[in-house]
């Protein structure tokens, strides 16, 4: 009986907020749709605008669970810009959580409605998100021999001459490393010894496709590269072995304490388009985490272990920039679940978007 009590409420800190933030999608996709049907006969320029608050809207809600609700501590070691900039944010890549640091960082410089992903081809099936995703900027590509870089120059290049705020976040080692998975850790490693490069032991080695085609397709447009290296402390066992970072619904679970996140803004300036050099200096970047994660994990010292080298201090999120965007949401869905008229288009929605989805990842040129 306890035992069964005791799983029940480790589950529910998960499925409570993934159900909101599940519940929310309709309400919020249908707000989206009002305002993109309205806006057809507006400036480009206008819909973006809104759309990036709708955005902010709803990833601040998002953060609510994942930062307010979990009560992790954020631990950034640098100095993140006070004013926005257009960027691109280049991070080592360990989980799905990945992706919900992006967005504590941007929040914390109120650019939170500019993120926008460049993801994998799979994610764009997900119901709902990964159509939206796209339209609000993101890019899909496929791996190695399949890449479609004239896709993805061109997106990039007509949002960069429209004026579109970026905040672009791009993972170039292609999937999550995991520890465990070996294989995949030694198939990176050969095909860097195999190139000259040098040998990484905590990441993979990088890919420089899609970072080099975002570069060179908004050379003008972008401020600068913001350089994130994160690591999540808890994910050393009892030996002192690296573990697989956390899960999302197991960073709901409240599993990892705190975020160490390593920042350093390198100016478009220092970037070399050329694309040999441009290689070089992504691996050089990686070296870099490579050394700030074997200090995190492989650290002697005591006082250094689990902590990036330098000063590093909390930032806490302020819950007045996420739970207003809980209740306005909140107060979006409910009315749609007490009737049964709503519980009717709520269905529809999620079935008609999963439909508009799968026409768009299939029929669009």
């Amino acid at each position: 009986m306890l035992l069964s009590f005791i799983v029940h409420t480790y589950s529910m800190r998960y499925w409570f907020p993934a159900t909101v933030m599940l519940g929310s999608a309709p309400a919020y996709l249908l707000s989206w749709g009002v305002w993109r049907l309205v806006s057809t006969a507006l400036p480009l320029r206008l819909y973006h605008t809104l759309d990036d608050r709708l955005y902010c809207v709803y990833q601040s809600m998002v953060l609510f669970f994942f930062e307010n609700y979990t009560g992790v501590e954020i631990v950034i070691y640098g100095d993140i810009p006070k004013k926005k900039e257009n960027v691109i944010y280049l991070s080592n890549h360990q989980c799905t959580a990945d992706w919900i640091i992006a967005d504590m960082l941007a929040i914390r410089q109120d650019a939170l409605g500019h993120v926008r992903y460049v993801l994998k081809d799979g994610l764009k099936w997900l119901p709902l998100y990964g159509w939206y995703f796209s339209q609000h900027g993101g890019v899909y590509v496929k791996r190695s021999a399949k890449f479609d870089e004239k896709a993805m120059k061109k997106k990039l290049l007509t949002q960069a001459e429209a004026g579109t705020p970026m905040y672009l976040v791009i993972f170039p080692e292609g999937t999550r490393y995991n520890p465990d998975l070996k294989n995949v850790i030694a198939t990176s490693q050969e095909f860097a010894s195999k190139e000259g490069l040098a040998v990484l032991k905590h990441t993979l080695t990088p890919r420089m496709k899609a970072s080099h085609v975002a570069v060179e397709a908004m050379q003008g447009h972008l401020d600068a590269v913001y350089d994130v290296t994160v690591a999540y402390e808890g994910t050393l066992d009892a030996a002192g072995q690296r573990q697989p970072a956390p899960s999302m619904p197991e960073f709901l679970c409240k599993e990892c304490p705190r975020v160490h996140i390593h920042f350093e803004r390198v100016d478009m300036k220092e970037v070399p388009p050329e694309p040999l050099f441009f290689r070089r200096w992504l691996h050089e970047r990686f070296e870099i985490k490579d050394r700030l994660l074997t200090s995190f994990y492989e650290s002697e010292d005591a006082d250094k272990k689990s902590r990036f080298p330098g000063e590093g201090r909390c930032s806490p999120l302020s819950i007045t920039k996420t739970l207003p965007s809980m209740i306005i949401l909140g107060g979006l869905t409910l009315p749609l679940l007490m009737t049964e008229s709503g519980r009717n288009l709520y269905v529809k929605t999620w079935v008609y978007g999963t439909l508009l989805g799968w026409l768009w990842v299939n029929v669009s040129p």
